[in-house]
């Protein structure tokens, strides 16, 4: 089967997240934004690395209630990915209805591979609601956002946390232009076995690390099954939080296929959905703000 030459999505969704998101603020902007931002503060330690999250605490009345943000681009968490949040308007919409914002950092694929990223992820989640009282936030009201890699490990917390009893479970799912499906790539099982660009990224995120550069070779069957068992889309099982994705007509990073293929499965499962398609929308688009309102709009009926 003829695979085609796809660019490296973990390259290039995080350039053109920059390239589209990047806008000055200048000092006064600063000094009227409705939060306070709190940097660094650690929430886990891994493998003796600090894992990292910002809060965003809003500056008016507080309405009890947080978001768990996952500020990952292509993978990668650096502190770029907050600034990206940032031109988006997350935190100022979000803060400016009241809510606190936890963005964590999951780490990157060169220090952890998508598994562990899910880990991390759910490590912050736990932090988040065992210090719910200190932020005087209802733990069993969060909502968790995300957006491109960030929304993939969003819904990958989500699916794991099945069980209603389950530390990490949260109310509500908000995901921007999430990969879903790593079995069926905008309609393609891509070939991750070769030297495909796009499938030596799959294989890099979903295998352990060390596992390219070591004496054991894994078959295909063994990476169709590592690659499923990280495909929210094929893991979706009934009684999910509800669930709103977002993504455009134009993305050439991440097919609105892999969207569609997780409201199907969520659908299937009698899950609440809801699937906001934008129009020539890119990867991301200069006006994504609108569709954080509409987000925001969601979340507010979702926690009420």
């Amino acid at each position: 089967m003829l695979i085609p030459r796809v660019p490296c999505f973990l390259c290039l969704i995080g350039l053109f997240s920059l390239i589209l998101f990047e806008q000055p603020v200048n000092a006064e902007q600063k000094s009227e934004l409705p939060y306070l931002q709190r940097q660094n503060v650690v929430y886990a330690e891994v493998y003796g690395v600090g894992l990292l999250l910002d809060i965003f605490t809003p500056r008016g009345e507080a309405n009890g209630l947080a978001i768990v943000d996952i500020a990952s681009g292509a993978y990668h968490s650096d502190r770029g990915k907050i600034r990206d949040h940032k031109r988006a308007q997350m935190f100022d919409i979000f803060c400016g209805r009241g809510y606190t914002v936890f963005a964590i950092r999951p780490g990157s694929i060169g220090k952890f591979n998508g598994p562990e990223m899910l880990e991390n992820v759910n490590r912050g989640i736990v932090w988040v609601k065992s210090h719910a009282k200190e932020y005087q936030i209802d733990p069993d009201r969060l909502a968790l956002l995300g957006a491109s890699a960030g929304g993939h490990l969003a819904c990958m917390a989500a699916v794991s946390a099945n069980d209603p009893q389950s530390k990490t479970r949260v109310k509500a799912v908000g995901v921007f232009f999430p990969p879903t499906d790593l079995m069926n790539y905008g309609g393609l099982k891509i070939d991750i076995s070769g030297n495909d660009p796009l499938g030596n990224s799959i294989r890099r995120l979903i295998t352990p690390r060390g596992s390219e550069t070591g004496s054991e070779t894994i078959d295909e069957k063994k990476l169709d099954e590592l690659r499923t068992a990280f495909s929210p889309a094929r893991l979706v099982k009934p009684g999910l939080p509800p669930f709103l994705l977002i993504h455009g007509t134009a993305d050439f990073m991440v097919p609105l296929q892999q969207s569609r293929t997780m409201v199907a499965a969520l659908e299937k499962a009698n899950v609440p959905v809801t699937l906001i398609v934008k129009k020539g929308g890119g990867h991301p688009w200069p006006t994504i703000h609108e569709e954080v309102e509409k987000m925001a709009n969601w979340i507010d009926e979702q926690l009420k």
